[in-house]
């Protein structure tokens, strides 16, 4: 019986983020097809961040109305949605309509708002339900939240990408017809359609392990585990020495005193651990990701897939590295920011050369660029496990101003580069096969 919790712990855990990080591994296909091109994923990052709206209210409701909502209604709901969100996305992925005299991709727009907001909502009702079991479940389900973004990845990389190559194609005027070279991109091993509906079978398969987990009898295992741990010890205790139950109460108190209280922290070293916070987060989900397509497309299609799948499958890795090797030290997590943040920086710079980057065309630059994004992502994503684990050993209101000051981070990030892309144009597209750059 415990198997078959830990498997449906693990399969409810792959529900949480699966479907925007299905997004983005699906973007070096996509971006090719849809009106907005480079510019797709700047659009991605605020729409992303608007579905915040789904936790915020969840969070409002809870201190409004303390005990009014039922979480297990709420994820029914959000998992409801996010099983048919993913199938309408296979149908109408490609639908467009004019706005504002240009054509855009309001379809897709709105399903992914409707995604997002199922995995952002997820956050703050998934972990809540698991409270509800043994704590022995919770390892499971965070390893489960880890494959959501492994998995794609993976099934990312085994889909390959349409390779390019450039064919002569000719346009006819009245004068004649005038040939030229056209970027044709062959097709990958399976569609993108294909691709959405396995993301809406991860969805069902989470929803059917939430199902089963919300009806097994939690009460009569929780209340049994409770009795063991509490009252044997006590039982013993008391017939050894009629002092060590009290002794045992006390020592109990004062741990969880030190454990409210944490481990001590200068103002400033909580400046710092803050500060890592707001710019890991802004970095990671603002900044870098609304460029990925400028600063991987000039090297083309290939080393964008392999950028955005292996950077998928590098955060749930450098995770689990986090659980087993925990190193805290401010300078160590310090130094190692300063060490992603050169790698993004790299990744900014090639985009910011958009559409002639260093080494273009070699394979050494396409080496480079992948390997770039993937330390960039790695080596970030351990320093916010870290940092939360930090505040969480200091107190629970430290790691609530964790979660504001990494949505802050997000959404700054976000809205800082939409107008860079989108209004100034400081970053250009360009064609594979027409865009000549100096050798």
């Amino acid at each position: 019986m415990s198997l078959f919790i830990h498997v449906l712990a693990c399969a409810f855990g792959l529900g949480s983020w699966v479907a925007v990080n299905g997004l983005w591994v699906e973007l070096p296909l996509i971006v090719n097809m849809l009106p907005e091109g480079w510019e797709l994923p700047s659009y991605l990052t605020v729409i992303i961040q608007l579905a915040n709206l789904g936790p915020l209210l969840v969070t409002l409701m809870h201190k409004l109305c303390p005990g009014r909502l039922k979480e297990s209604a709420v994820i029914y709901c959000i998992l409801s949605i996010g099983v048919l969100a993913c199938i309408l996305l296979a149908f109408f992925w490609k639908e467009t309509t004019v706005v504002a005299g240009a054509p855009h991709s309001t379809a897709f727009f709105i399903i992914t708002f409707f995604l997002s907001l199922v995995d952002c909502t997820s956050s703050v009702t998934f972990l809540p339900f698991m409270m509800q079991l043994p704590a022995k479940y919770i390892t499971t389900y965070f390893i489960g939240e880890g494959l959501s973004g492994f998995i794609p990845g993976v099934v990312a990389l085994a889909q390959g990408v349409g390779m390019a190559r450039c064919v002569n194609a000719s346009t006819n005027y009245t004068e004649g017809s005038m040939w030229h070279l056209q970027t044709q991109y062959l097709p990958p091993n399976f569609s993108t359609e294909v691709f959405f509906f396995f993301l809406a079978a991860m969805m069902c398969i989470s929803l059917a392990a939430f199902v089963a987990l919300n009806k097994l009898p939690r009460t009569f295992e929780l209340s049994t585990e409770n009795l063991v741990t509490d009252a044997v010890p006590s039982v013993s205790g008391g017939l050894d020495n009629p002092g060590a139950e009290i002794d045992r109460r006390s020592e109990k108190s004062h741990g969880r005193e030190a454990a409210r209280s944490g481990p001590l922290h200068s103002v400033y070293q909580l400046s710092f651990i803050y500060f890592l916070v707001v710019w890991v987060n802004g970095a990671t989900n603002g900044l870098l990701p609304s460029v990925q397509t400028y600063s991987c497309m000039p090297y083309g299609n290939l080393a964008y897939h392999l950028s955005a799948a292996l950077a998928s499958v590098a955060n749930p890795v450098a995770c689990t590295i986090a659980m087993f090797f925990q190193n805290r030290s401010l300078v160590f997590l310090g130094l190692l920011a300063a060490l992603g943040t050169g790698f993004g920086s790299y990744n900014m710079a090639m985009a910011a050369m958009s559409p002639c980057p260093l080494l273009q065309g070699s394979v050494a630059g396409e080496a480079i660029i992948v390997l770039s994004w993937l330390l960039f992502t790695g080596t970030l994503s351990y320093v916010k496990v870290m940092v939360g684990v930090i505040l969480r050993d200091r107190s629970h209101s430290a790691l609530v101003w964790c979660g504001a000051a990494a949505q802050i981070g997000s959404l700054v990030g976000s809205v800082t580069m939409f107008p860079l892309v989108n209004v100034y144009r400081l970053f250009e597209s360009g064609d594979f096969c027409n865009t000549e750059c100096p050798r």
